[in-house]
């Protein structure tokens, strides 16, 4: 048979460089799935929900740079996807959704299944989205919907009624008036400053005596610019959530997370310093920067429309992070006097030696920074790691310490719940030779992550290394909305909305032909962490955690005092092993 409309899409995302789609069928898009059992090139990973494909697209961008690319069917798919596209857009990642939709003769017809695909998506692809009303136009819709999400960082979205899908194939519009001859290839630009503004910058940097800097996830891949600016500015460098892996935390000047799951090296080095360079990140919490007026400070910044957003910056540069990076270093001065950059050094110290004291505190049963400060040590090189939201993201934060060649990622900006999986299971199609680990609350493997574990079970033996750990923090509680609630809404725990069932994941997966495991007690989190790293399939380790192990903010406002003995005070149901554990964790601070 000759060549549909369908057949043409996935020939012109291979173009692109596209070879893995990941989706769930159906009768909106029965074209493209035909068009798909024809083709033996592209990757198709069937994901058990299409909200879990949209946050594999996202977090395939993230662990690759390249366009991530999602499939679903008209209606009620479509509608499916949107929170994993919300968290590329949020996160700025690039990534295609491609959507069915009925076929154009019924649409305006109150017809099964018709959503008006173009409003529903045009905020989530707010930068590009259009539908394919003829065969005409499938070559320079996916052209531009292809280019617009790589140029902008953005998701787009491409949607095609089913009988368009069908149809035959248009390789090449008619040489006439009112067609269009797109083309495949995208180059980003050398984006860099003007000198004028680097040595602006770099007078700010060298006139400063207490240098600080935050990176953030633009700053991945610039590791080696940053270190020697470090070094050269006697600076010490706190990361955003986004950008933990930006740099290592072996280094002696890195003081790790910054913000409300941050470190207190981090915060102090915020609240002292007297000059400020924030580079490729838009960490939006200001009550963590330093006071308006009380630094000089610079941005680095691929978006212009984003500078001076979180500080009144002196001087913005708009440029990529590693080449405005090197562009600077030839104009600053080495710092002679080495006293900020040692006092730095001995706070990151410390703050280290306090992760370790307090992942040694007992709990009941278990402490769960100690799964995390276990784990550490015992990561296997270039380890892929995502967290859940939740307080799996603290823990990840403050306990895990990044070594070179390792990569990390979660929901930043939406911080929605349910990516942690997904992400995993993303790293280990993008890079099947490489381990990957999760973390995840049990009330996110509640709410989508069982099925996503079927998806395991369905691909894991097509990987290379088939280490996948799936660390679930079963506390039988939606624990920092609990922990949210004392801190912010005056309020003690609601055990009607936050209690989760008590479901054993370890069982469940062995039930799905993975390998499952049980912490309970102390003395086990250590030999199963090499157990699930020794495996020859994916394993889930179900860790009975103590709910009651507040993750404290590196500084405790006097609202969040008074919120939280407000809620003690109001009868919370857990008044007793929460005052335990707190009196534990501030004497360790």
């Amino acid at each position: 048979m000759s060549d549909t409309v369908a057949d043409f899409i996935l020939t012109r995302l291979k173009q692109w460089g596209i070879t893995r789609i990941y989706g769930f069928p159906g009768d909106g898009i029965s074209g493209l799935v035909a068009a798909l059992g024809r083709d033996d090139e592209i990757e198709f990973v069937q994901a058990r929900h299409e909200e879990s494909a949209a946050f594999m697209a996202a977090a395939h961008a993230k662990w690759t740079g390249e366009v991530g690319c999602c499939l679903a069917t008209s209606g009620p798919g479509a509608i499916h996807l949107l929170n994993g596209l919300y968290d590329a857009k949020l996160d700025h990642q690039p990534v295609l959704a491609i959507v069915g939709q009925q076929g154009r003769n019924a649409l305006g017809g109150n017809y099964q299944q018709e959503v008006d695909l173009q409003s529903l998506f045009k905020d989530v692809a707010s930068e590009y989205v259009h539908t394919m009303m003829a065969p005409g136009q499938a070559r320079h819709l996916i052209d531009r919907a292809l280019r617009i999400a790589q140029a902008r960082r953005s998701v787009t979205c491409v949607i095609a009624p089913n009988d368009v899908q069908e149809a035959a194939a248009v390789e090449a519009p008619p040489h006439a008036h009112g067609t269009v001859h797109s083309g495949v290839g995208y180059q980003a630009p050398r984006l860099l400053p003007a000198d004028k503004d680097l040595a602006a910058a770099a007078d700010i940097l060298n006139a400063g005596e207490k240098v600080g800097v935050l990176v953030g996830a633009g700053a991945i891949g610039a590791e080696t610019q940053i270190t020697q600016l470090a070094e050269t500015l006697g600076a010490g460098v706190a990361k955003a959530l986004l950008g933990k892996a930006a740099l290592p935390d072996d280094l002696p000047f890195v003081t790790g997370s910054i913000g409300l799951l941050g470190t207190q090296a981090s915060d102090w080095m915020m609240r002292e310093c007297d000059t400020l360079l924030m580079i490729a990140s838009r960490f939006p919490y200001s009550e963590f920067l330093p006071k308006e007026g009380q630094v000089k400070a610079v941005q680095i910044d691929l978006d212009p429309t984003m500078v001076s957003m979180r500080y009144p910056m002196d001087v913005n540069l708009v440029g990529d992070a590693a080449d405005t990076v090197e562009a600077l270093l030839p104009r600053l001065k080495p710092k002679t006097d080495r006293s900020w950059r040692e006092t730095i050094e001995k706070k990151t110290a410390e703050w280290w030696e306090g992760v370790e004291q307090r992942a040694k505190e007992s709990a009941d049963p278990v402490n769960p920074e100690r799964l995390f400060w276990e784990a550490s040590s015992r990561l296997p090189d270039k380890a892929i790691l995502s967290a859940d939201s939740g307080s799996s993201a603290n823990w990840l934060a403050r306990a895990i310490k990044i070594r070179r060649g390792m990569k990390a990622s979660l929901s930043g900006t939406l911080a929605t719940m349910c990516p942690g999986l997904p992400y995993a299971v993303a790293a280990k199609f993008c890079y099947p030779d490489r381990a990957a680990v999760a973390f995840v609350g049990d009330g996110a493997m509640q709410m989508l992550g069982i099925t996503d574990l079927i998806t395991v079970s369905k691909y894991w033996r097509n990987w290379a290394d088939p280490r996948l750990v799936i660390c679930v923090l079963a506390n039988q509680d939606l624990n920092q909305v609990t922990w949210e609630l004392r801190a912010m809404a005056d309020s003690p725990r609601v055990d009607k909305t936050q209690d989760v069932p008590d479901i054993d994941m370890a069982a469940y997966a062995e039930l799905l032909g993975l390998k499952g495991l049980r912490i309970d007690r102390t003395e086990e989190i250590g030999p199963a962490w090499e157990v699930a790293f020794a495996a020859d399939r994916p394993t889930v380790i179900h860790a009975t955690v103590d709910p009651d192990v507040p993750t404290l903010p590196p500084h405790i406002t006097m609202d969040q005092a008074k919120s939280f003995m407000s809620a003690l005070v109001h009868g919370d149901s857990e008044t007793a092993g929460i005052v335990k554990q707190t009196i534990k964790r501030v004497t360790d601070r």
